[in-house]
């Protein structure tokens, strides 16, 4: 048994703040909105405020920020 799995890992349901996250609903994990990934809640670090959206990592972040806004792939 892995640690998402038994009678108290469940998905948290989160409120995505600047720089914080606030805890709506108990729970061990969230999961990436991109990839499913469940992320532990010590180890989530990248969010999108707008979106309300959970990332395992900063690549996967980046990933979804540049589908959601192609404009930013010509800035340099």
């Amino acid at each position: 048994m892995n640690r998402f799995e038994g009678p108290g890992a469940r998905e948290a349901r989160i409120r995505y703040l600047d720089g914080d996250f606030q805890v709506m609903t108990p729970g061990a994990f969230v999961r990436c909105a991109v990839t499913e990934q469940p992320i532990q809640l010590d180890d989530l670090k990248y969010w999108s405020v707008a979106r309300q959206e959970a990332y395992v990592n900063a690549d996967t972040s980046l990933a979804r920020e540049l589908d959601v806004h192609p404009e930013l792939r010509k800035r340099r």
